[in-house]
């Protein structure tokens, strides 16, 4: 498929100058999925679809997959236990070699012969090699690396059937490994070659076999590597049948870098697909300003020295860094000039996540990394999908909040500064959008040295996630002068995050682009949109505050009102609110939010579980919240008068 992007004709120029320039452009993008409908928000007049398949993953666009299924979704492979995977090693990037004293591992014909699934070509244990080599002549070492993390549960080797009788393996070492080279050196066992030493758990050292068919059960554990070892001798295999049972332990599949025909303002990603018992998968998504993600080096034998150009002084690319010759090629790294970090791997029950890269880029690329354990039911990813706006509102916009420490639960003055950077066919904007845990108040829109007056400014109100100040319009004659956006509210969360976001509300459905953390103000010490409460102590009640209370049904005081704010608490902590008599009895429970950090209320009307006024008097309410670190809890005099 073309590389899709959006542009600004001539056409476009000249409409937009009388004031007819079109209010949307954007494109869904949809990776996978090929069979289901086309999204509804793309059937919309203007509104662009880009249907992308799991199987046109290429190499030469930096595309790959590594033990992957690709169907109508992607799936890892799964092993059968009654088919030989030997023979396809080498075709997964595996390798079968044997060990040359002279030369150390060596990829050669005479083990090639092991893993063909051909019975009357065979490995053969008395070759004669020259006297030359050391001792070791008189053993055999061949190791398998799967390429991979396998489920590997048997192995089967035999001669050729006319030899059976008389060349089998009577001598043999088997081990294996997870392929973790961070346990290098900690295992049983170690075949020290001659540029390397590798080590292996043992799983079996025979002596004195007698069976011409050797059958055996290895341990149940994820399998990377194999040695196998036995003297040199009158024996021969004519095939080293592998077999497994379950998926593939780790499993991944990069996509193709996607041009997107321009910089782009990247919109949320979504994906449909499933996770199974004991199964994982790990999303990530990346973007850049050129086509290649990777940055290639070149030795040049002066010392240490190393160069990303070649001998011409060209910069070096995929196919420059393949002609090289063995000795020059000094490693491949990701490019960080030009292309930003992995974002993830995203919360895969959620389906969505917000947190991509909020500058705008051309390029884009995305992986899925899939982790199956024992005995697990596998995973299955059904499609990414993401939008993307061209061009952006602005090439950079960065932003800070202050003050950057707080007192939780306290109302607390905030300023937002932003600091936006227009160039080119930039769009600019009329919006700034910032995310607040709790109600917000507008105080204050200072832009540059100028205080906007509030016919100059208006506010969209906190709608429990955001609110938004609309402004003058930010444009390219504007760029680069502060913004700043006072409000109050409160932090109820150590780590809140006042996010951010700005467009332009004549194009609703265009992507609202992210604002990047930073130094907007040189003046202000923070770089952060994160504030830092100050802690005191460990107590998770900050207030807790009751009603009075007449059930007495005039109208007045009728039910009871409680309020109180929770801080610092993440995900669900119990808890209770109960009301008990003097005398320590629980008498009525009311019921209560579920325990996570903001500000809180109940009511009650004054009855017990079996729906009974209690009778007046003076009772206790206790408030308690079973939180991680301490159990916290607040009490309160309760006056029940009628």
């Amino acid at each position: 498929m073309k590389p899709h992007s959006l542009h600004c004709t001539l056409g476009t120029l000249v409409a937009c100058a009388f004031g007819a320039c079109p209010v949307d452009t954007l494109t869904v993008y949809r990776l996978g999925g090929e069979k289901l409908p086309v999204p509804d928000k793309a059937r919309q007049e203007g509104i662009d679809f880009v249907q992308l398949s799991w199987a046109d993953v290429d190499e030469e666009r930096s595309g790959s997959h590594r033990h992957i299924e690709i169907n109508e979704s992607l799936t890892p492979v799964r092993l059968d236990p009654d088919v030989n995977i030997a023979p396809g090693i080498l075709e997964r990037g595996g390798h079968v070699r044997f060990y040359d004293p002279l030369e150390g591992w060596e990829d050669g014909r005479w083990v090639g012969g092991l893993v063909d699934g051909n019975y009357g070509t065979a490995f053969l244990g008395f070759y004669n090699w020259s006297s030359r080599f050391s001792e070791d002549r008189f053993l055999w070492a061949i190791w398998i690396d799967f390429a991979g993390l396998y489920p590997i549960r048997r192995v089967v080797f035999q001669p050729r059937p006319e030899f059976l009788k008389r060349r089998f393996v009577r001598d043999f070492f088997i081990g294996t490994n997870d392929g973790d080279i961070r346990k290098r050196g900690t295992r049983a066992y170690k075949h020290t070659g001659r540029f390397e030493v590798i080590d292996f758990d043992p799983v079996y050292n025979v002596i004195g076999n007698r069976d011409p068919i050797v059958d055996l059960e290895l341990p149940d554990v994820p399998i990377a590597e194999m040695l196998f070892e036995s003297p040199r001798g009158d024996w021969e295999i004519a095939e080293f049948e592998i077999y497994g049972d379950g998926f593939v332990s780790r499993a991944g599949y990069l996509s193709n870098v996607l041009d997107l025909g321009g910089r782009s303002v990247l919109g949320d990603l979504t994906w449909s697909g499933r996770e199974d018992p004991g199964a994982a998968i790990e999303l990530s998504m990346r973007t850049g300003d050129d086509e290649d993600p990777n940055a290639y080096w070149r030795r040049t034998f002066r010392g240490d020295e190393r160069t990303r150009f070649d001998r011409d002084g060209n910069l070096l690319d995929r196919d420059s860094y393949s002609r090289l010759e063995g000795g020059e090629k000094a490693g491949i790294k990701p490019d960080r000039e030009n292309w930003g970090f992995w974002r993830g791997p995203f919360d895969f029950g959620a389906g969505r996540s917000e947190d991509v890269d909020g500058k705008p880029r051309r390029f884009l690329q995305t992986k899925a990394d899939f982790l199956s354990s024992k005995g697990s039911s596998g995973a299955a990813l059904d499609y990414l999908q993401f939008e993307v706006s061209a061009p952006p509102s602005a090439s950079e916009v960065v932003a800070e909040v202050f003050p950057n420490e707080v007192r939780l639960g306290e109302t607390t003055s905030f300023t937002f500064k932003l600091l936006p950077r227009i160039q080119g066919d930039d769009l600019g904007f009329d919006s700034v959008q910032i995310y607040t845990a709790s109600p917000a108040n507008v105080d204050e829109v200072r832009i540059g040295q100028a205080v906007l007056s509030p016919g100059e400014f208006s506010v969209t109100p906190w709608d429990g996630e955001s609110f938004s100040v609309h402004i003058p319009r930010v444009d390219l004659e504007t760029s680069g002068e502060l913004m700043e956006v006072v409000f109050r509210s409160e932090v109820f969360q150590v780590g809140t995050v006042f996010a951010g976001r700005i467009y332009d509300s004549e194009r609703p459905v265009e992507v609202r682009q992210r604002i990047t953390p930073g130094d907007a103000d040189p003046l202000v010490e923070g770089n952060a949109l994160s504030v830092n409460p100050v802690l005191e102590g460990t107590r998770t009640i900050r207030s807790f505050e009751v009603s009075a209370f007449t059930p007495n049904a005039d109208g007045i005081n009728d039910l009871l009102m409680v309020e109180y704010d929770l801080v610092n608490l993440v995900g669900g902590a119990p808890v209770s609110l109960a009301v008990f008599d003097l005398a320590g009895a629980r008498v009525a429970d009311i019921a209560v939010d579920a325990g996570t950090s903001g500000r809180f209320s109940a009511t009650w009307d004054g009855r017990d579980e079996q729906a009974r006024l209690l009778s007046p008097g003076l009772y206790l309410l206790r408030l308690e919240v079973e939180a991680d670190e301490e159990p916290d809890a607040e009490v309160a005099a309760l006056a029940l008068v009628y």
